[in-house]
């Protein structure tokens, strides 16, 4: 396939993968509509929060303690948590013990949720960070206080136990709890797409599909972290999504500001500067994921073509012997099926200038110079 070059799309040539339940089809234009090759996956499910028993009995609690400070953290959960209240019949008095206690909210999200329910927060976190509302909580002294944390998808241990050490009384609130979704299929199929090295980022919104995503995988987990620690991008929305690739010792992309908007950004800027660039032949030629940029036009290849030509980028200007080759293609194979290859190849490419073939010693890219 060719586009031209003012059609091209940044992310053009890319596989990104997306784990996200809520809001996957906003991402998924987002990166299509920037080129992108787009792979959705959810790695994790909403329980509905009216069924939630869970929550039910923690808003019952809620009320009961008369909370001195609450403690919200994402706006969704807080939308999500007065609605099933009011379903349950509970909201004028869920309401009524958020307005008599200090509201204090983990960054703007939090505080827009608060107001739209006609309430005000005593204080926001300017770094969206649970770390920075605990040493808040901390300075300002919490023994004897009755304090509601809203949990944001899975239980928050440490923060939580801080508080208690210091003498506080807590209640947990689950506003939203995720499972494994109903069919993973799609999941492994995406697991086995990264491990073959045919996705070049996925994207992680919560902690909990990061953990999800590895459990899902199974026996292929280690496969899975050693692509992204060497070659498949993780890109995750913020420390907190991060943390469990951080320790597994992969290297994560997060924007600076905890925003999918952001996220999609970061994306956009980092999958190009991945790509390889060289002079081959005449022309400046653009190694993506799954296709090939040549003056910045845009041609698609197929997986063994993409494999010999990585293979031959790879090492730029050098003779790649057939036995080489062979070992890149997706399923292994013989000289006979290099030499098809790189025939597709040529013929994906538009021309046959820029592949030499060196006689009883394999095959080369007639680099000029190294692109900048």
């Amino acid at each position: 396939m060719r586009q031209s070059d003012d059609a091209v799309g940044v992310l053009a040539g890319f596989t990104v993968a997306v784990t996200a339940e809520r809001r996957r089809d906003e991402m998924a234009a987002l990166l299509h509509r920037r080129g992108a090759r787009v792979v959705t996956a959810s790695a994790i499910t909403i329980v509905p929060l009216s069924d939630d028993e869970a929550l039910h009995a923690a808003t019952v609690a809620c009320i009961g303690l008369a909370p001195d400070l609450v403690i919200v953290t994402t706006g969704f959960g807080f939308r999500g948590w007065l609605e099933a209240a009011e379903g349950w019949g509970l909201g004028d008095d869920l309401r009524k013990a958020l307005g008599d206690a200090r509201l204090i909210a983990r960054g703007p999200k939090p505080c827009g949720a608060i107001r739209a329910a006609g309430l005000s927060e005593e204080w926001a976190a300017r770094t969206e960070a649970s770390e920075e509302v605990l040493s808040r909580l901390l300075e300002l002294g919490v023994s004897g206080r009755r304090i509601v944390v809203q949990e944001h998808g899975e239980p928050q241990a440490e923060f939580v136990a801080a508080l208690r050490s210091a003498g506080a009384a807590v209640v947990e609130v689950p506003v939203y709890r995720w499972t494994l979704p109903p069919d993973v299929t799609p999941v492994r199929r995406l697991v086995d797409s990264v491990l073959a090295g045919q996705v070049d980022a996925v994207t992680f919104t919560s902690a909990p599909a990061v953990r999800a995503f590895l459990q899902i995988a199974g026996d292929s987990a280690d496969g899975v972290l050693e692509r992204f620690r060497s070659s498949t991008m993780a890109a995750c929305v913020g420390p907190v999504t991060a943390s469990p690739l951080l320790d597994h010792g992969v290297p994560v992309v997060s924007p600076e500001r905890f925003r999918l908007g952001a996220l999609i950004k970061t994306i956009t800027d980092e999958l190009p500067r991945r790509a390889v660039r060289m002079r081959v032949a005449g022309s400046l030629l653009e190694v993506r994921g799954h296709a090939a940029l040549i003056d910045g036009e845009l041609h698609t290849l197929a997986p063994a073509s993409m494999a010999i030509l990585g293979a031959l980028a790879a090492r730029p200007g050098a003779v790649v012997s057939k036995e080489q080759l062979a070992a890149s293609l997706p399923r292994g194979n013989d000289g006979h099926a290099v030499d098809v290859a790189v025939a597709r190849l040529r013929t994906a490419l538009g021309s046959g200038k820029h592949i030499e073939t060196v006689i009883k010693r394999g095959y080369r890219l007639r680099v000029d110079e190294a692109a900048a």
